[in-house]
């Protein structure tokens, strides 16, 4: 009989004893054919228990057992497939992703990956929206181009220090992260906003994303194109 199971008889107004309470209900059909016995064993012999109701009873039983099995087999298999689903997912961390959406921009929305997750058995990504592509500038050194310097600017072209402040020059933008060359050259602006024609700042020939501080949660089956 299952562990810690505690079971109480009481007498009926037929004579018979039936089982009143049982303190375990994580019974198995060994339990119930044990319940069984006993209770033939005590029943009043001029008055026996209907065999035909006990069996159908018991039938029951072993259909709500077969029925837990199932259950069981059927979770096993759900954390088997999370398992791999989250497993086969964790190839595109690090790698960039659409999932098909339009922003605001009219540009389809796209993400770099930066972690993935399971919530009640489906996947998830975590990951950054790529704003916009920024062409990085450089500051050139005319005697050492060691000492090439690369700047960082903001998304109105304000060229930015070491620790963020404004300088006061600007990068003129024919769109975010996209600097006007003309002539040849950088255009680039003074704190007057007078053109400085005599000046060192070069296009770095490099390419990278700006970043949303936002970190988006998208399902893994969302993704339409990885890249």
């Amino acid at each position: 009989m299952a562990d810690n199971m505690k079971v109480n008889t009481n007498i009926g107004i037929d004579g018979n004893y039936y089982t009143s309470t049982i303190s375990n209900d994580q019974l198995t059909n060994d339990d119930f054919l044990k319940l069984m016995i006993q209770e033939l064993k005590l029943q009043d012999p001029t008055k026996p228990m209907d065999s035909a109701r006990m069996l159908s009873t018991q039938m029951q039983m072993s259909t709500i057992s077969m029925n837990q099995e199932m259950i069981k087999a059927m979770q096993s298999i759900q954390t088997t497939f999370s398992q791999t689903a989250l497993s086969n997912a964790t190839s595109v961390i690090g790698k960039n992703i659409e999932d098909g959406n339009i922003g605001a921009n009219g540009v389809t929305k796209a993400y770099t990956v930066t972690s993935v997750e399971n919530i009640d058995g489906e996947v998830y990504v975590k990951a950054r929206e790529i704003l916009y592509l920024e062409d990085k500038v450089v500051l050139e050194d005319p005697k050492d181009s060691t000492k090439n310097q690369t700047i960082n600017y903001n998304v109105s072209g304000e060229i930015l220090d070491e620790k963020g402040n404004k300088t006061g020059n600007k990068v003129v933008l024919t769109s975010p992260g996209v600097p006007l060359v003309s002539d040849g050259k950088l255009t680039i602006l003074n704190s007057d906003n007078q053109k400085i024609t005599d000046h060192n700042y070069k296009l770095a020939g490099v390419t990278l994303p700006v970043y949303s501080d936002k970190l988006s949660s998208l399902p893994f089956s969302s993704i339409k194109k990885i890249f």
